[in-house]
């Protein structure tokens, strides 16, 4: 039953992308919002019928309808949309003869080559500029409380911008890209903090304070303005 591909169900508010998936670790069977897809996602377990998860769809019709209408439009990677880099709005503009792959100029964000390709080579680049932006702030932060950080990865993640494991690997969301650098910022001093305090007491939080000084001014972005980079792409 697992599909990538959303079924429309229709709802009592109207037909509604949902995806099934069957798990062998799930006891009962849940919904959740897919906030990048804008789609319902319905878990079952090995054994149950797909007749109970439409029951709970049902029986949660309008806490769904809610969740989706209150999702920010998707912005495609398609010529002539509007996309945040560091917090900047460019216009996506569709070069074919560009010799670079991507550049980015002022107010612009020009991508060359055949346009089937376009949102690839955006993704690709976006991710390497996150890399570009985010890996050096790990150092310098990691450099100033004296302790040499793991392997630094990114993911593409709908509930967390950062994670630091026990063994001092960090990982981030792609997707801090397209935020304003003082958040950048922020999330990084908050999981290299980590890599001297795996919890959030005080001694975390006011290491935190000593590696950044947009701890607040962040978390409200973050709050406020997080979701529309989930539907980026």
């Amino acid at each position: 039953m697992n599909n990538d591909s959303p079924e429309l169900v229709s709802l009592p508010d109207g037909p509604t992308p949902v995806r099934w998936r069957r798990s062998k670790r799930a006891r009962r069977v849940s919904l959740r919002i897919d906030l990048r897809g804008g789609q319902v996602v319905v878990t079952l377990p090995q054994r149950a019928a797909r007749s109970t998860g439409m029951a709970l769809l049902l029986s949660h019709s309008e806490w769904v309808r809610d969740r989706l209408r209150s999702l920010p439009e998707q912005v495609r990677l398609v010529d002539g949309a509007e996309l945040p880099l560091h917090g900047e709005l460019l216009r996506i503009r569709h070069h074919p003869t560009l010799r670079s792959g991507v550049q980015v100029v002022p107010g612009e964000i020009q991508v060359s080559g055949d346009a089937a390709f376009l949102p690839r080579r955006l993704l690709d680049f976006l991710r390497a500029e996150a890399r570009r932006a985010l890996v050096p702030q790990v150092a310098k932060k990691a450099d100033m409380i004296g302790i040499i950080p793991g392997r630094v990865t990114l993911k593409d993640t709908s509930s967390r911008w950062g994670s630091c494991t026990s063994s001092g690997n960090l990982a981030f969301s792609w997707r801090l890209v397209m935020a304003p650098r003082f958040v950048q910022d922020y999330v990084v001093a908050h999981e290299v903090a980590h890599l001297r305090h795996m919890n959030h007491g005080r001694h975390f939080w006011s290491l935190v304070a000593e590696l950044t000084p947009h701890t607040d001014t962040a978390m409200l972005w973050l709050r406020r303005e997080g979701l529309q980079l989930l539907r980026v792409g």
